[in-house]
């Protein structure tokens, strides 16, 4: 059964009689089964019948007593004490105000004030894909649905403003698999082919206005977008070449199905998406800084004009620990840009 359907089940059957107050209830945050990816190699850890649980801080006592005493060791013939190795396990059964488990979820309370361009960097497409994906399963008062359609998707400057650093990413590597080959360096041809396809992933999830989740699920979620070009066929025919010229060939298409794609969400402009020599050597580009510039003349947002195009938190980092943990992304941000020098708190 998918965690989904176990933990609404679990919600219907077992905790929501034993409430006795108005709440939300939803299964939101990180798990796979949040994202319905979930599969049977899934449920051999943070899996189970699990939810949270938002009441008013008044009924925060005696809400967690009732439900937690009243909770059975199974339901649906698993186990509610559930975790990792190296944890506890114990019922996953958050009880919590929806304020308190946003500034868990993001690092501060969003509360009711319009989040800036800043705010919106600060927030790793994962964590916002966990709270506007899942499942609600209970919402009088329609928090849980008004909280969701703030964070849906990126406003259109903020959107703007990361297509154009996810096409200079493309820029700053794409001559370098010709380079590779001209070498002869069949190791780092593949390398760069890998980091090049992701980009590209993460650039058509964009595009589709999709967030991305983490990388485990990258490829699973690419999967899922719209595929009437043949992008997907051209990134995994760039991981499958084994002559390193082929590689750079199928990168090539690929740049090119996204240069379609990209000038298809303006139609007052259109960019020639033809391959290009890179200066006076022989390796083939698309030139993906003309995107990156073209993408920024969207951007009317005067903060992000002045940015350098190092892009949201998770395209200037790629490691976990740091993009799993809310309380850390949150502050790193800069006070007193653009007119005082910055500074990292």
């Amino acid at each position: 059964m998918p965690g989904l359907e176990l933990c609404r089940n679990f919600y219907a059957e077992v905790v929501a009689p034993a409430v006795g107050a108005r709440h939300g209830a939803a299964l939101l945050g990180p798990g796979s089964d949040v994202l319905g990816y979930d599969t049977e190699r899934s449920t051999d850890h943070d899996w189970g019948p699990r939810c949270q649980l938002f009441v008013q801080a008044s009924d925060l006592d005696e809400v967690r007593s009732r439900v937690l005493t009243s909770l059975p060791k199974a339901h649906g013939g698993r186990l509610l004490a559930i975790g990792r190795d190296g944890e506890r396990f114990e019922p996953q059964v958050v009880i919590a105000t929806l304020p308190a488990w946003l500034e868990g979820e993001l690092g501060w309370d969003l509360g009711e004030r319009e989040l800036t361009a800043v705010d919106w960097l600060l927030i790793p497409q994962t964590r916002l894909l966990g709270i506007t994906q899942g499942a609600v399963f209970a919402d009088p008062d329609g928090d849980l649905a008004h909280l969701r359609r703030r964070l849906a998707w990126f406003p259109d400057s903020v959107w703007r403003w990361l297509l154009a650093c996810q096409w200079q990413r493309l820029s700053q590597e794409e001559p370098l698999i010709q380079r590779t080959a001209e070498v002869g360096d069949q190791v780092g041809s593949a390398v760069l082919a890998g980091r090049l396809v992701r980009d590209c992933t993460r650039l058509a999830l964009l595009i589709g206005r999709r967030y991305a989740p983490y990388s485990k699920w990258l490829g699973t979620a690419f999967a899922r977008l719209p595929d009437p070009d043949g992008l997907g066929s051209c990134l995994a025919e760039a991981m499958a070449a084994d002559a390193l010229t082929a590689r750079e060939e199928a990168l090539g298409r690929a740049y090119q199905l996204l240069g379609e794609r990209f000038n298809a969400l303006s139609p007052d402009f259109r960019l020639d998406t033809s391959l290009r020599t890179f200066h006076d050597r022989p390796a083939w580009v698309l030139g993906a800084g003309r995107f990156a510039a073209a993408a920024l003349e969207l951007v009317n947002d005067p903060v992000l004009q002045g940015l350098p195009l190092v892009g949201a938190v998770d395209q200037l980092l790629d490691c976990t620990d740091a993009l799993a943990n809310p309380a850390l992304t949150s502050r790193m941000r800069c006070q007193g840009y653009p007119s005082e020098p910055t500074t990292l708190v």
